[in-house]
């Protein structure tokens, strides 16, 4: 019989922040079985397995990370980087409505292509990736739970799926559900429910503005999902007593979700003024969306959190695969295409100049202030004819600068490198930096929930999966737009609340050990650059973090000083249970 008063770690002497915004204070915490069974001061370490000591150490919660679309990542890469190297011990899967399951055998190379653009994961890394042993969502929750983990998992229920499943996506595009139709779809969301699905998820953004399209250009299948259809998901989930609907879409629907199921809802995306992202600008105001949050919140009583971009956005980008612009018509189709039918569109002399004139008219190359003169040559592949001539002409440099020496107009430059390059030349924005003003407004809001990560898409565009570590080392440490203990609560007490999160999210006895220990005037996010590590030799963009002593998870640590120690203790988060 185990001896109850042994441990299997104890971490002493540390600052703890506990996540539920109480005054920090030190003391130690003891670990048996992946839970905390005690907090206080001088544990004894006798009969400990392992001791972390702490002094001069923050001690706090795992992140979560609510918004991520690590559906097919977690299969390859346990930890879920680039959410785990900063923190994060718990994400919440399947958002904007986009997943794997259900799906039928003969309809998995079309759902996987409905993820090719809009969230930007490269195909031929889904197809050697997945299992694919699976059919129902309750068949790939099991995947799942079989699946080595480094971080908790829990997964909204998305309602593409049910489409795709059901109706077929291309025709849902074309035709309404049948009442039979739309029935059959709740019934399968009520199944994923009842095995541990959070809740429902949806993209509803229209087709104006929107840059989340489909593989072939045309929007998703939720975009145009009518008030019929979203009212019966949204009574369906509310039927269950239980679960959270996340949307990206206008705050009027997240407010008619919140109506018609009784539930919470997380809206995406929250944005300081002047802020982008990798869904675009926003759709209202700052301001205008908080008196707004506030009205639904205190007024209707509804519950409506909101995702706040809580990074300084840039992004890096190549024209293999560019969706960033598809709210513009003729950079849409410009962007579409293989490779050779771009390659074409970008050298014909009569759409450049229509382009050239569209970005003299918009004061920028896809909106105003998006200035191409400061966009910055960051690589040329070397396996393009002269491709160590043109890295040594051209790298560094950024296109203004090419432009003068060359005495051309700086999009011909721009489309030039990129046709020289193959469409794989890479090019890098200037960050785009927040006025601390403006994010505090935004961060603090008392329904704000930091994030928008997107773990595992855009993964060769952006990597604001840092979030945990910008919030606390330069919105907090350096900026000082709230206390560290609130911010910690927005990270994990907050955040698990918000999902429906049993067991996690603060420290306190009984609670589940999901929990990092770190530096805080060390706690720093690591340069950009790219790796090969994906499925069928794909790169990716990533950015690391300093400062993290250890990340915990279930009670075992998976990162010291920012290496992976290979343990997989992470869990499948049923919905509904501890």
């Amino acid at each position: 019989m185990r001896d109850t008063d042994s441990y299997d770690l104890v971490i002493k002497g540390g600052m703890i922040i506990d996540g539920m915004q109480t005054p920090r204070y030190r003391g130690d915490i003891g670990i048996r079985d992946g839970v905390i069974v005690e907090i206080g001061s001088n544990i004894a370490v006798a009969k400990a397995r392992q001791v972390i000591e702490a002094k001069g150490k923050i001690v706090a919660p795992g992140f979560v990370d609510l918004h991520t679309h690590y559906d097919s990542q977690l299969f390859w890469d346990p930890w879920c980087t680039m959410s785990g190297w900063h923190g994060v011990t718990s994400v919440v899967i399947g958002n904007c409505g986009f997943g794997f399951a259900p799906c039928k055998p003969e309809d998995r190379e079309r759902t996987m292509l409905s993820l090719v653009r809009n969230e930007a994961v490269p195909l031929e890394t889904m197809r050697q990736g997945m299992p694919w042993d699976w059919v129902s969502f309750r068949e790939y929750l099991e995947s799942v739970e079989r699946a080595p983990k480094g971080v908790n998992i829990m997964s909204f229920v998305p309602l593409a799926p049910l489409y795709g499943y059901v109706v077929g996506t291309d025709e849902a595009k074309q035709r309404a559900a049948t009442d039979e139709e739309l029935q059959q779809m709740c019934d399968l969301l009520l199944e994923a429910m009842e095995v541990g699905g959070c809740g429902i998820s949806a993209q509803i953004l229209g087709d104006q503005g929107n840059v989340q399209l489909d593989h072939d250009g045309t929007p998703m299948v939720t975009d145009h999902m009518s008030t019929r259809d979203l009212t019966a998901f949204c009574r369906t989930m509310g039927s269950t007593g239980r679960g959270v609907a996340q949307l990206t879409g206008d705050i009027a629907i997240a407010e008619t979700m919140a109506r018609e199921s009784g539930r919470p809802v997380i809206w995406n995306a929250l944005l300081a003024e002047g802020a982008l992202n990798q869904h675009g600008g926003a759709r209202m105001t700052p301001r205008a969306a908080l008196d707004r949050l506030k009205e639904l919140n205190e007024v209707d009583g509804l519950r409506v959190y909101a995702q706040a971009l809580t990074t300084n956005f840039a992004s890096q980008f190549t024209f293999e695969d560019y969706n960033l612009a598809d709210a513009i018509p003729i950079w849409k189709d410009t962007c579409m295409g293989t490779i050779p039918e771009k390659l074409a569109k970008f050298k014909d002399p009569v759409r450049r100049q229509k382009l050239k004139d569209l970005h003299d008219e918009r004061g920028g190359l896809f909106a105003a202030g998006y200035v191409v003169d400061a966009i910055k040559v960051g690589w040329i592949p070397l396996d393009v004819p002269d491709g160590l001539a043109l890295q040594e002409k051209y790298e560094g440099y950024t296109i203004g600068e090419i432009a003068e020496r060359e005495g051309k107009h700086s999009l011909d430059v721009l489309m030039d490198i990129a046709v020289l390059g193959e469409l794989k030349s890479g090019f890098e924005t200037k960050m785009i930096m927040t006025p601390p003003a403006a994010m505090k407004e935004i961060a603090t809001s008392p329904v704000a929930i930091p994030g928008v990560s997107d773990g595992g898409a855009h993964t060769k565009f952006v990597t604001t999966g840092r979030y945990p570590t910008d919030l606390l080392s330069y919105w907090v440490r350096e900026e000082k737009i709230m206390e560290l203990e609130e911010a910690h609560w927005r990270l994990s007490g907050l955040a698990a609340q918000a999902a429906g999160l049993k067991g996690r999210g603060w420290l306190q006895e009984g609670m589940a050990a999901d929990i990092v220990v770190y530096d805080y005037d060390k706690l720093e996010t690591l340069p950009q650059h790219r790796v090969w590590d994906y499925p069928a030799g794909e790169w990716r963009l990533i950015q690391k973090a300093a400062g993290y002593d250890y990340i915990i998870v279930n009670g075992e640590v998976t990162f010291t000083d920012g290496e992976c120690t290979g343990a997989t203790p992470g869990k499948l988060l049923r919905h509904g249970t501890a």
